[in-house]
């Protein structure tokens, strides 16, 4: 035997960029632990990150390249299968347009350092705009919002955790999700290191969730009315002379619009609504402008709502007149080694260059909604997907309304999906691409140290060699653009571009470059947030818009919802949510067997009240129905959940019957996305509205 040797990368599992440090030896991996040394995660990890060995030894993950066949599935070689699928796409498009391709990108995308690199040469290639993926089922709230305020969608403020006397959290579980457009391992210890310095932490969520028990206050509120709770706050501050807009001031454009928009929200007309007090909502304005540093986090729970766009603008307007916008301890903006806000001053928004064919949604950053995926494929007519590629991503199962898009996709001409599994999704298309795992691919997170609590950089090498016959997926996406266009290989790699962006970063000045990472394989501390947002605003006069007219006008929707509507119907009383789960991540963690086994956590979470009025016991199954679908599951309950409103988590569903599954079928849980709409949306920016579905609930 050879001798064990310490491998250090990466997690890339979640956002949080924990580091790891990998002991192996012959090919086998004895021990994941955190690494102590990271300078950004120091030694913190949780459980997913063993399932990076999980996924590298798995019996069930594919390696070659398979064809749907009459006779089942069949091996391919990678020159037939980029051949076949070369000359589909391109007859289709040749018939039916260039639209007539869809693609859809899961969240792993944005964990897969090649594919953040190489997906934009593939786009090119291939030509369509009909491009969807998660993030309109997660964050595009948060994106539009910075578009309009700030002048880029990929300048998103990020709380100053680290440094904070007051946070309020706003339908957000970071104890769970390590930070969630807030990249931050160990968030447990960091909020607690607030408390310790005499600070305070405020949880509001319609779930007594386990960053509100270590809290040190916790309001209930009612789904979908997050939106109003902020306008209160931001009202007290205007109406009290409690504003203080700090050294942004001269660069504010809007002040006296918004407080026209919000003049009509006082904490006494909104109270009822929210379910929360109206001295309380006084209280916790009052508190954030008396904090010598504060700062408000909202994340899924006002994002993935009908009001998120609303939810997150306010979060911004909050933070800002309470001065705690680009402040130390407030909402901060980190500065990545590799900057994905380019320098694109003055140049038009995205928002709405096109409108989706069926329903008339917005195209933003690139890609349409996915709610209206199903849509676009399964209305006939000119611009109709009639083939569609899925990149690392499982829509079955993670988009709203996932029994459509079995039908959807079913009725497809062509499909092909990358992926390392027969899911609920791909199990649809002609061909299956897989490519290598987290274990055998090099690792820089482009997207999540643009949302870090500290400046930081790392560089990951591989751990293993991958086979001859496999391929990473952004040589994949590469083969597939050469085989499209028809153009020979520039040879350019993904390490390449990384390399180019580091040396023309913010930190080219300390001779930043990939091989200074590779260098230093534990990373490098790059400092603490620093303001810095009037050299990277993008707006074209260089100005804060903090009313822009889109989402004042969008305050008469919200109006009509939560202010005059009375009657939530009988028939579905319930407003449902979902929720996280520590050990797993969306739906691409359930092939770890360590990570699912154990007791069932996929349970419907019901206050004990509505239990005894509608005769339920803990551990019974109860059927969960809306107009969408049903399903059944077995009850838990929970006096953590506000009366009125129950939870199930998402990213469960494997179990749904099917022939020729490789992943486990005797995997428990229900999708949540059985009983989803994707006709309910966020109407401002296309974001599916998950959070607040009305169901009704009885004994199965």
């Amino acid at each position: 035997m050879s001798e064990i040797k310490t491998h250090y990368r990466t997690c890339n599992i979640c956002e949080a960029m924990c580091g790891l440090e990998i002991r192996h030896q012959d090919g086998n991996i004895l021990s994941i632990k955190g690494d102590a040394d990271d300078p950004f995660s120091r030694g913190h990890i949780c459980p997913k990150a063993v399932a990076l060995q999980d996924f590298y030894n798995d019996k069930d993950r594919l390696k070659t390249p398979i064809r749907r066949t009459t006779d089942g599935w069949q091996a391919i070689s990678w020159d037939e299968a980029f051949a076949e699928i070369a000359n589909r796409f391109r007859g289709i498009q040749d018939a039916h347009g260039k639209d007539a391709v869809g693609v859809y990108l899961g969240n792993p995308n944005a964990h897969n350092f090649g594919n953040a690199i190489m997906l934009p040469r593939f786009f090119k290639a291939l030509g369509t705009n009909n491009r969807y993926s998660s993030a309109s089922a997660d964050q595009l709230p948060h994106h539009v919002a910075s578009n309009y305020m700030l002048g880029a969608g990929m300048l998103i403020p990020i709380p100053d955790i680290d440094h904070t006397d007051f946070m309020l959290i706003i339908g957000a579980n970071p104890i769970v999700s390590n930070g969630s457009l807030m990249t931050a391992p160990g968030v447990g210890k960091r909020l607690k290191a607030i408390q310790q310095r005499g600070g305070k932490v405020v949880v509001v969520d319609p779930r007594r969730t386990e960053t509100a028990r270590k809290a040190d206050q916790h309001l209930f509120i009612r789904p979908e009315t997050d939106a109003l709770m902020l306008l209160a706050m931001v009202h007290t501050l205007i109406d009290e002379g409690l504003v203080d807009l700090g050294h942004l001031a001269p660069l504010i454009e809007g002040y006296e619009r918004l407080g026209d928009a919000v003049g009509p929200y006082s904490p006494e007309r909104v109270a009822d609504a929210c379910g929360i007090a109206a001295d309380t909502l006084r209280g916790l304005a009052r508190e954030m402008a008396a904090a010598n540093s504060a700062v408000c986090y909202s994340r899924m729970g006002a994002s993935t709502q009908s009001f998120g766009g609303l939810c997150q603008w306010l979060t911004n307007v909050l933070n800002i007149l309470t001065g705690n916008f680009d402040s130390r301890g407030g909402a901060m903006f980190t500065q990545p080694a590799f900057d994905l806000v380019r320098n694109k001053k003055g140049k038009p928004s995205s928002y709405g260059r096109y409108e989706s064919r069926v329903r008339k949604l917005p195209f933003f950053n690139g890609e349409f909604p996915v709610a209206t995926l199903a849509d676009e494929i399964l209305t006939p007519g000119d611009g109709q997907i009639r083939a569609m590629i899925t990149i690392a991503g499982n829509p079955v199962l993670s988009s709203p309304d996932g029994g459509s898009l079995e039908k959807a996709f079913e009725s497809l001409d062509f499909m092909v999906s990358v992926d390392i599994y027969l899911n609920e999704t791909t199990r649809y298309a002609d061909i299956i691409l897989p490519a290598t795992t987290g274990l055998e691919v090099s690792h820089f997170d482009v997207f999540f140290n643009s949302f870090a609590v500290r400046n930081t950089a790392k560089f990951s090498e591989p751990l293993f060699a991958k086979s001859e016959d496999q391929k990473h997926d952004w040589e994949i996406l590469k083969e597939l653009a050469l085989h499209l266009t028809g153009l020979e290989d520039d040879g350019v790699t993904p390490e390449m571009m990384l390399d180019g962006g580091l040396r023309h970063g913010a930190y080219a000045d300390q001779g930043m470059s990939l091989e200074k990472l590779k260098a230093n394989p534990h990373g490098l501390d790059l400092g603490p947030l620093q303001p810095c947002l009037e050299k990277r605003l993008q707006t074209e006069d260089g100005r804060i818009h903090i009313a822009p007219p889109l989402f004042v006008e969008d305050l008469n929707r919200l109006d009509a919802f939560a202010l005059t509507e009375t009657d939530q119907g009988t028939e579905y009383p319930f407003s449902m949510i979902s929720r996280r789960l520590p050990r797993s991540h969306n739906t691409w963690t359930q092939n770890s067997h360590r990570l699912i086994k154990g007791k069932n956590p996929c349970t419907l979470k019901i206050n004990s009240a509505d239990a005894q009025r509608l005769g339920l016991e803990d551990g019974q199954t109860a059927r969960v129905a809306s107009p969408t679908g049903s399903i059944q599951l077995p009850v838990e309950i929970d006096d953590d959940m506000f009366e009125g409103v129950v939870s199930i988590p998402q990213g469960w569903g494997h179990n749904r019957p099917q022939t020729g599954m490789s992943i486990a079928e005797s995997q428990p849980g229900e999708s949540i996305n059985d009983v989803t709409d994707r006709q309910r949306i966020d109407a401002l920016t296309g974001n599916a509205a998950f959070n607040g579905t009305r169901v009704s609930i009885q004994a199965a």
